[in-house]
């Protein structure tokens, strides 16, 4: 196995207020973008791309029962997508998995001209960012 880049992020882990509801949406979505499930425990679940995973765990010391995205800390999550029909693809299949389409009116360009990409936010408050062109690809 390759070593990981230095720097590379390692894992993100996201605290959910309800796991059942986490893994029907962010679940479902990571898996949709070729992550794996990795781990499973009564409290939590991870996903595998690379050498990168991400949890999702339902901890007994959350203080609130919401995401605010507005508030310091996380404010959403962005993925590469292989191509704008695969975003318009998923955008429109996250709509059965708990998501909504966020900024409908600036679809699919709400991040500028040059960037193509879905905004969506589920019932707990996170967002995730589906890309496939953006300003930064292109340099």
């Amino acid at each position: 196995m390759t070593r990981p880049t230095h720097g590379a992020l390692h894992h993100v882990e996201l605290w959910v207020p309800d796991l059942g509801r986490a893994v029907a949406s962010l679940g479902w979505l990571l898996e949709a973008l070729g992550h794996t499930v990795s781990q499973n425990w009564e409290t939590g679940r991870s996903w595998l791309l690379g050498p990168t995973y991400l949890v999702l765990e339902q901890s007994p010391a959350l203080t609130a029962d919401r995401h605010e995205r507005c508030r310091p800390g996380l404010n959403h999550l962005a993925f590469h997508v292989e191509n704008a029909s695969t975003v318009e693809e998923l955008a429109a299949e996250a709509t059965r998995h708990g998501w909504r389409l966020m900024f409908p009116d600036l679809h699919p360009h709400a991040g500028g001209d040059q960037h193509y990409a879905a905004y969506l936010e589920n019932s707990d408050g996170f967002e995730i960012e589906l890309v496939a062109i953006s300003s930064l690809d292109q340099s």
